[in-house]
């Protein structure tokens, strides 16, 4: 008896502990996730320790004068960018500025400190500074650093004022490897400046840079900068002193890619606007094939204005463009207009206008929209002239929806009109008012498949020429070396 009930005692005491711990983990649980610290003060070591090794990896490439190296450095802190955190770039900044220079005391005016900093900051002042000899890179770079921080934090008053100090610094440094740097911070200059809703103050200062890289020659700064005109232009809508600009700036040969396809984007609205829709769709094209499967905003925005200008080339875009995927919600509105001028429908295309209206005026398409009114009605007559021999002017204003007071006589102008410039092949009989169409021709023998397929060619050869021209090498040091020696 003494046994079982020590046996009882013994369990009901384990099941006693076995309760208070479920209760006190539950409650501490409940109690961490109640309150959420505000402010994260413990510093990420792996995030840390990339951001050192993109430091030493700047002064390599500085001391060395290897571009690639800083191209590398750029592309692992774009990774990092969404670990940024307050104590982190504190430390950061302590790191590889050191606490008495005059950029930490700069930038750290920037950086938001509380209470939390402190404790960072007593773990800092035990670890050794980067280096009290700093390379101008590395001095641009932690400017960048911060000035990216400000605008994911949407602090654009602040940034405008650090991208302000920093383009002032970068005037005095010029070297080859600093371009790389100086290109993303022009970059982000212009942006911080835009979001706040003040991009015409920096006009003057940008051309002055643009002048300054064109003698320093400084080429990734030269179509950083280019780029950055041509949308400060478009911004407000001059789309003339764009193209004297861009007619008047001088030609370099494209280092990167994504300025590349900036820069045909630009010039293919500015073509749009200017009536050239051949070349404007051109740019626009390549602008999409060139740009990067990941930036699927720019080639939304491309996708748009080349659909606009393929419709007022009179061409319908393939059904494939408006699937593509996470493109599809997009580029619904113009999928509706497509359809409408394909149709040839006029009241369509009203209501599909009026729908999408606030849209349109978003993307700055909406006077190329009222261009299209003209498209809509020439590809229903071409539709009406395919499926009818003959057919009367009063039907044709009926079909066409032609909301005028005198439609048969608006529908009799729009047929000798399209008659002349060659859009219908038919005879106009004025007497009976009836259109006759004549019988349908072999395309196969005329000219036209062997322009298309010639245009293929060039399209195809102009595009293997880019991709050699954009092969990069690794610098030959060895014989930079030997000739300084």
């Amino acid at each position: 008896m003494e046994f079982l009930a020590f046996i009882s005692v013994f369990y009901i005491a384990m099941v006693v502990v076995l309760i208070s711990q479920v209760f006190f983990k539950t409650n501490r649980t409940v109690k961490d996730q109640s309150t959420p610290s505000v402010y994260d003060c413990s510093v990420d070591p792996s995030v840390l320790q990339d951001l050192k090794e993109i430091a030493s990896m700047i002064e390599s490439g500085a001391n060395t004068s290897e571009v690639r190296k800083i191209y590398k450095a750029m592309r692992l802190t774009m990774k990092l960018r969404r670990k940024l955190k307050v104590s982190m770039l504190s430390a950061f900044l302590n790191y590889a500025l050191g606490h008495v220079s005059e950029v930490h005391a700069q930038l750290s005016s920037y950086v938001p400190q509380d209470k939390y900093d402190t404790q960072v900051d007593v773990e800092m002042s035990e670890t050794e500074a980067h280096s009290t000899h700093l390379v101008p890179e590395l001095e641009t770079y932690c400017y960048l650093l911060v000035l990216i921080f400000l605008i994911d934090q949407k602090k654009y008053k602040e940034a405008k004022a650090c991208s302000s100090e920093s383009i002032v610094r970068l005037k005095n440094m010029n070297s080859r490897t600093d371009d790389v740097l100086a290109s993303k911070l022009y970059s982000y200059y212009s942006l911080s400046y835009e979001l706040a809703g003040d991009l015409a103050e920096i006009r003057g200062d940008l051309l002055a840079l643009y002048r300054t890289a064109t003698v320093r020659h400084n080429k990734l700064s030269q179509e950083t900068l280019l780029n950055l005109l041509l949308r400060n232009y478009l911004h407000y809508n001059l789309y003339d002193q764009a193209e004297k600009f861009r007619s008047k700036a001088h030609c370099v040969e494209a280092l990167s890619n994504q300025q590349f396809c900036r820069y045909l984007l630009y010039q293919g609205k500015i073509k749009t606007i200017q009536l050239e829709y051949t070349d404007a769709k051109d740019s626009l094209v390549q602008a999409v094939q060139k740009s990067p499967v990941t930036a699927v905003g720019f080639q939304i925005q491309c996708n748009k204005w080349a659909i606009i200008v393929q419709l007022l080339l009179g061409e319908i875009p393939e059904r494939t463009v408006f699937t593509q995927k996470r493109m599809e919600k997009a580029l619904r509105p113009y999928f509706e207009l497509t359809n409408a001028i394909r149709i040839g429908d006029l009241e369509l295309f009203r209501t599909a206008d009026e729908k999408f209206s606030s849209i349109f005026n978003q993307d700055r398409t909406s006077n190329l929209i009222v261009r299209l009114r003209h498209n809509v009605i020439r590809a229903g007559l071409r539709n009406i002239s395919a499926s009818y021999s003959r057919i009367s002017l009063a039907d044709i204003a009926k079909k066409l929806n032609l909301d005028s007071e005198n439609p048969v006589d608006d529908a009799e102008n729009i047929v000798a009109k399209a008659i002349r410039d060659g859009a219908i092949d038919a005879t106009l009989d004025h007497a009976n008012g009836w259109l006759v169409s004549k019988a349908t021709g072999d395309v196969y023998s005329t000219n036209e498949p062997q322009i298309a397929f010639n245009s293929r060619i060039a399209f195809c050869l102009n595009m293997h020429n880019e991709a050699v021209r954009a092969l990069r090498f690794p610098q030959n040091l060895r014989n930079k070396q030997s000739a300084a020696t």
